[in-house]
């Protein structure tokens, strides 16, 4: 069982860093660029920023949903995902894909085009999507690591 342990450390590790760097993204950084640049600077100064964070995001999710995977392989708990109670093995599943696609597909191969593309037409717009777009990805996700939480000590909330 060395091994789960390993796997366990490192997907709680890569969860900690990964969404903890989400909510500095959403609750400090995109706050003080909109409250300390112009409208027209803000969009540029973030990718700058969080230019840096998505390659920490990309390396935790890849270790989170790596390890993820191998507990479930490990102790052959596939069936658990057709049972309620373990809602939130699902949400885990889910909010990891949104991320990896977002991470790995959408945000280089066409976000970050966009919202430069669109930042140039309405600045103010663009920048206030990026905020609520974050705003829901740390919602889901904090809902998430609570349920998972509290179902992986046996607590269910159904």
């Amino acid at each position: 069982m060395t091994d789960y342990a390993i796997a366990r450390a490192l997907h709680v590790l890569a969860v900690v860093i990964w969404i903890g760097g989400v909510c500095m993204v959403t609750t400090i950084l995109l706050p003080s660029i909109r409250k300390n640049f112009p409208s027209d600077q803000q969009m540029k100064i973030f990718h700058k920023i969080e230019h840096r964070f998505a390659m920490q995001a990309r390396i935790t999710t890849l270790i989170a949903g790596m390890s993820g995977f191998y507990m479930i392989w490990r102790l052959n708990l596939w069936d658990r995902f057709h049972q309620s109670g373990f809602w939130w093995l699902h949400a885990m599943v889910t909010v990891w894909l949104i991320f990896t696609v977002m991470l790995f597909v959408l945000e280089p191969f066409v976000l970050n085009r966009k919202f430069a593309h669109d930042a140039e037409q309405n600045p103010d717009k663009t920048y206030y999507r990026v905020q609520i777009m974050h705003w829901i990805l740390l919602t889901l996700s904090l809902i998430t690591v609570a349920g998972a939480v509290m179902g992986s000590i046996g607590y269910n909330l159904f």
